[in-house]
């Protein structure tokens, strides 16, 4: 009798379990993520894209955050996209909410120790806002750095194309001869293109990506010159070798116009650190001695009109040294 009552109990379960499991197989093929995925593919062939609310892409998209929840509410910022672009073009693994979290973190610690120090709190409010910068800083400069060596091994990427289809090679695969012969961060680029091409997206969408991912002029250059080719004809690899003689060039006379200008940076450096290096050796000296620009309300009013007037001396020496080639 108890073998018999086991038994029956036994079976009584797994019949459950069963059911349970049939009846989340029929809702998952039905509702689930795979099934909604399939049927908004369908409605896209079909031509119904009414309800789908963006067109399908086979590339990945970027997320701005590893949680979900955080990720939409970094959606509805302004200008989201602009700063997550940056981090593409930078070349860093951060995310949107990578840098937004270390911009909080700097400005709090910052306003904790300008607060702990006794300093007036205008200034202190502002090294906040300039420490909540350091990261936009730091990604903006790894962009512009990532620029600059993807436009010093861009001649030499024509150049190895254009030998690639003299021996008579396909485009896409002088792409990826590049990609497995360059280094980053060139290199990675031409095989990121390559790839998005081999998976089926269009040539165009891809070199289009890439100088997405690249805001460089010169490869630019290079991009517009491949679409109009492939839309009109002609011989690509001397074009290509056309562009790689003018990159060279304009490297070489932008060597030049950063050699006869770097007097008039460092000194427009100097000019512009000199006053807060003296007014922080005078503040070690003697901590009494400016204590009346920043208590009285005319010392404040000075202390912004000299911030003013050396912000707008900074900018035109900027434009002065700063030539474009």
């Amino acid at each position: 009798m108890d073998t018999l009552y086991y038994v029956f109990g036994t079976l009584i379960f797994i019949a459950v379990v069963l059911l349970i499991e049939s009846l989340y197989l029929v809702w998952n093929s039905s509702q689930g993520p795979q099934a909604s995925r399939l049927s908004r593919r369908l409605r896209l062939l079909s031509g119904d894209r009414k309800n789908t609310g963006r067109q399908a892409s086979i590339v990945k998209e970027r997320v701005l955050s590893t949680s979900p929840w955080l990720h939409n509410l970094l959606l509805k910022l302004p200008r989201v996209e602009v700063l997550d672009r940056l981090l593409q073009q930078s070349g860093k693994s951060w995310r949107v909410a990578d840098i937004v979290g270390m911009a909080l973190l700097a400005f709090f610690l910052a306003a904790l120790a300008g607060a702990g120090t006794g300093l007036p709190s205008l200034l202190w409010l502002a090294l906040s806002v300039a420490a909540a910068l350091l990261p936009l800083l730091v990604a903006r400069s790894a962009r512009a750095g990532r620029i600059t060596r993807i436009e010093a091994q861009l001649p030499d990427a024509l150049d190895l194309i254009g030998r690639a289809m003299r021996a008579g090679h396909a485009f896409p695969t002088a792409l990826k001869m590049v990609g497995d012969e360059m280094t980053d961060p060139l290199g990675g680029e031409f095989q990121t293109v390559f790839d998005e091409v081999n998976f089926g997206v269009s040539m165009q969408d891809a070199l289009t990506g890439l100088a997405a991912r690249v805001p460089s002029t010169d490869l630019r250059y290079f991009v517009i010159a491949v679409m109009i080719q492939r839309e009109t004809g002609g011989n690509l690899t001397e074009l290509l070798s056309n562009i790689s003689a003018i990159i060279r060039d304009r490297m070489k006379l932008l060597g030049q116009i950063r050699v006869m200008s770097a007097e008039g940076k460092l000194s427009a450096w100097i000019l512009g650190l000199l006053p807060f290096g003296a007014a922080l050796l005078m503040h070690l000296t003697n901590p009494t001695f400016l204590e009346i620009l920043y208590t009285d309300p005319g010392g404040r009013k000075m202390l912004m009109g000299a911030g003013i007037m050396m912000a707008i001396g900074v900018l035109a020496m900027r434009k002065v040294i700063r030539i474009r080639v």
